[in-house]
This record gives structure tokens, sequence and C-alpha cells, in this order.
């Protein structure tokens, strides 16, 4: 494994050991690639390609090759994945919409970092028969339906959150079907749909999430709002949410800041071209780390006790992520910003 970047990256008032938490993500991988949590708890298939994501920011593009072949190995007939997996098993058959489509993403993102488009094909079957489980699940109104349950029922309830997700996703699988000269007209189709309901349909989400940070800033973040609408989402939340000098709360009426929601939203200002406020909400929690340079998960304010304690992979994925679009650590530093998608014309 050889970084394309400096392993420390320092400017005034900021610093990150960048092999801190890349080695954290690559000592926590199982041999089956899988990417759980932490040694020995779950993983889920959406944190499991944001730690992929960490892997090939970092340069371990071999490791985050393993991480993708693990989804590869474990894909679902109709596409999907199941929600959890422990030690090698599925430990809740729920099968996520949001889930599902986010490996377009992370093989975008992995192309980007390494041109390497011979991985894109072998893996483009994959993602395929993921968008197409996603669509399936699209409402005629244009929401995209959260999960199937173990029984086989569909949960109609969309979030905010997930659907912005699944849209920026289904960008990706769009970027890359390009790079194949794959007609995906379908594919379009359901973005546009989706990208309207968030836009236009709020009643059509569930509302009870409003208290989740990423509830306000995913839309951004994802490019489903951008320019002036994504401005005034900006600013219209930003002290229901944003603790100065600390970073983001996980909800609005707790007290605890979360490292991996202040880094997605350091993403999200940097997306919509907010770099200065972007990287100040990095240096307020570039230091927020234990003695070995890996990243809490988050703490409690104002009595600052660390919660949870464990080293959380997708939590230092993030700030890997966070870092890069702020520092330009890879060649996929550009895969968030509005401008970039625009540029492409999806």
């Amino acid at each position: 494994m050889t970084p394309r970047f400096q392993p420390v990256f320092e400017q005034p008032d900021v610093a990150i050991d960048v092999r801190a938490p890349l080695n954290l993500i690559i000592s926590a991988q199982q041999a089956d690639g899988a990417i759980p949590w932490w040694p020995g708890h779950k993983t889920d298939p959406w944190d499991h390609v944001e730690s992929a994501i960490g892997l090939a920011t970092g340069g371990a593009y071999t490791e985050a090759r393993r991480a993708y072949e693990w989804l590869q190995n474990e894909q679902l007939a109709d596409g999907s994945w199941y929600a959890a997996y422990t030690n090698g098993r599925p430990t809740d058959r729920t099968r996520e919409t949001n889930h599902a489509a986010y490996i377009a993403a992370g093989i975008y993102h992995y192309y980007l970092c390494t041109s390497d488009l011979d991985f894109v094909k072998r893996m483009w079957p994959v993602v395929s028969r993921a968008i197409e489980f996603v669509i399936r699940h699209q409402n005629v109104s244009g929401e995209i339906f959260w999960a199937v349950s173990p029984q086989g029922r569909i949960d109609r309830m969309a979030l905010i959150t997930g659907c912005s997700s699944i849209c920026f996703s289904l960008k990706c699988a769009l970027a890359m079907s390009r790079l194949l000269d794959q007609e995906c007209a379908r594919w379009r189709r359901a973005l546009t749909l989706l990208s309207a309901c968030l836009i236009n349909k709020p009643h059509r989400f569930n509302t009870t999430k409003a208290r989740f940070s990423m509830d306000w800033f995913y839309p951004i973040l994802c490019g489903v709002l951008t320019g002036p609408r994504a401005q005034q989402r900006l600013d219209h939340y930003w002290k229901k949410f944003v603790v100065q000098d600390m970073g983001v709360r996980c909800v609005s009426d707790n007290p605890w800041v979360t490292i991996a929601e202040s880094c997605e939203l350091i993403l999200a200002l940097s997306a919509s071209g907010n770099d200065q406020k972007a990287n100040i909400l990095f240096r307020w929690i570039c230091d927020r780390t234990f003695e070995d340079n890996t990243y809490w998960c988050g703490f409690t304010f104002p009595d600052m006790v660390v919660w949870p304690e464990e080293k959380i992979t997708w939590t230092n994925a993030a700030v890997l992520m966070a870092a890069d679009a702020l520092f330009t650590l890879s060649p996929a530093s550009q895969l968030f910003r509005h401008d970039y998608w625009q540029r492409l014309g999806i």
C-alpha cells in the first residue's frame, strides 16, 4: 500500500495524521473483506461502503477492492443486501434501498482514485442489479420506499436522508454508465423524479427524523439542493444543529456532537462552495482524537465526555473524506462538489 499523499497533513491550526484513521479501517477489515463498525461488531452495507471510500481515499486500493468484492459475493438475487452481518452471518434480514444504492458511489469513487476501468466493468453487473432493486421501490410520486422487511413486506416510509443518498448514488451510477457506454434512461428518469419529490413534495417524507442533523444537510451534501436553495437551507437550520467551536449535533435536542456528522456537514459545505466555513468546522474537530490519532465517534458537552468509546471505522472514513474535500488528498477530492456534477451534466 502506497498512499499518494503526505501521511501527515499540516496547515496553520490543523493537522491530520492520515495513517491513523486509514490503518484503523485496515485493521478492522475481516478476512472475507467485510468492514465492521469495529472488530466483532456488525457490518452494514452503507457504512461498509463508507469505510471502503476511506480506504481508497487513503490509497489502500487492494483493501478497497476486497471490500467491494465482499459486496459482490454477498449480493442477494434481487440486487440487495441484508441490513447487518456479524462474523460472516446475516443478523438483520431487512433489505434497505439506500444501502443497496451506495455501492454505486463507492465504485465510482474508486474509479476516480485509480482510473481502473477494468474493475468498474467487473463490478458493473453488481451495481446494475443494486440500482434496479432500488428503483423497483420508487413510488409514482417520486419517493423511494425505505426497505423490505425480512418477511418480504415493503416498508413504504420514505426518508429525506436515505433518498438524498440514493440521489447521489444514482448520479454515480449514471456517470459509470457513460464510462461503459451503457444506456440507462430509466435510471435518469428515476433520479429526476426522486429529486423533484425531495424538492417539491416534502410531505411525502417521514417528519420524525427532522431532529437529526443529517435530514438538514444531506439534500445539500448529495446535490439535491444547490445554489440559493442550498444556502437558504444551510442558513435556516445552522443554529439548530451547529455548536460553536465544537461541531455538529447528531440530533437537535441532545448535547452530543458527532465527528461523522460534522465531517459530512464539512462535505456539504465544500460541495456548495462554502469552503471557508468548511475549513473552520474542520479545525474544530481535527484534534478530537484518541492517543493513537484515530477519531472519537462523538462527545457530550459541556462536560466533554467521549461517547461511545469504541473506535469506529466509518467515522474515521468520514474524516478522511472531509480532509480530502478540503486538502485534495486524492484524485476523487471533487466528488461531492455541485459544480463537478454540473460539468458532467448529471
